[in-house]
């Protein structure tokens, strides 16, 4: 059995989830309690979806509620994925020590943990106007859909940003935002982003997907992977734009946008293809890129 002391080469394990009894931390590393930029990265949309159509004030309550939605359903996400690809994990180095692939957890015990997650996460749900409560639901098919995804498709990372982005749009109705042009162009957005810096994150496994025939973007594009990253990246900022102008037609509100247009400029410039290491901490920097735009949908948001 693989040590669980050192789960993945990536884990970020300290703090509380280092100091939790092993049978224990097993389940949190099954969830990725050790790695939040996860739940970071899903959370982000639901924010914006919030502070673009000008709910900031008045919902504040629901932007915490969304936080701990994507800290548990981020979890139950990992859970089901790990239970899905447990054959497909033992054969990918990064992969192969994860709970389920390593047989620290039973799938049994995996789907009981998964069930609990998704208890949180109706908690969260039952928070929410009924309208929201179906874009949310809706959800589902999707996201179960993801894990198979990369036996398919060349581009599991566009169905990834369909299952990230839908915080958004949930976020959007339950604050009753209006603007239904603005919230397509902040959904189709946000994909971009989440295509983009998946690609990075998948530059690590590129020489074991191609062994184990996993497919993504980063193999997809071989050597071209910083142009297509820019490319998304891009196209993410442009949407974002019109987003904003639909809430706020004034060519000053957009220059909002600018930090995080050039946080992304720098992740494109300095992004090296080759190293595994620089993939992951540009990977993890949309922590930041998501709290940039969180600051401009705020600020275009109150103004508006």
């Amino acid at each position: 059995m693989a040590s669980t002391s050192e789960i993945v080469p990536d884990s970020q394990h300290r703090g509380i989830v280092a100091r939790l009894p092993q049978p224990w931390r097993n389940y949190a590393l099954l969830a990725r309690f050790d790695r939040p930029i996860g739940w970071w990265l899903l959370f982000w949309p639901c924010a914006w979806g919030t502070f673009l159509p000008g709910g900031a004030r008045e919902y504040w309550p629901l932007v915490l509620w969304m936080l701990l939605g994507a800290i548990a359903m981020r979890g139950a996400g990992c859970v089901y994925n790990d239970i899905v690809d447990a054959d497909l994990d033992k054969k990918v180095a990064r992969t192969a020590a994860r709970p389920v692939a390593s047989g620290a957890v039973s799938k049994k015990a995996a789907w009981a943990w998964l069930l609990t997650l998704c208890a949180v996460g109706l908690a969260v749900l039952l928070q929410l106007r009924w309208q929201a409560q179906l874009v949310a639901l809706a959800s589902l098919a999707p996201v179960a859909a993801y894990p198979f995804m990369k036996r398919i498709t060349w581009w599991p990372q566009v169905w990834l940003g369909i299952v990230f982005s839908w915080g958004g749009p949930t976020a959007w109705f339950a604050v009753n935002g209006g603007h239904p042009g603005a919230l397509a162009a902040l959904y189709a957005g946000s994909m971009c982003w989440v295509i983009g810096f998946d690609t990075i994150y998948a530059i690590q496994d590129k020489e074991d997907d191609a062994l184990v025939g996993i497919r993504s973007s980063a193999l997809r594009m071989g050597d071209n992977v910083r142009g297509g990253v820019a490319a998304f990246y891009s196209g993410a900022v442009a949407l974002w734009a019109l987003a904003v102008w639909q809430v706020r037609p004034d060519p000053v509100a957009l220059l909002a946008l600018l930090p995080v247009a050039l946080h992304f400029a720098w992740q494109v410039l300095t992004l090296d293809r080759t190293d595994g290491d620089d993939a992951l901490a540009k990977f993890r920097s949309n922590r930041f890129a998501g709290l940039l735009m969180a600051a401009a949908c705020l600020v275009v948001g109150s103004a508006g």
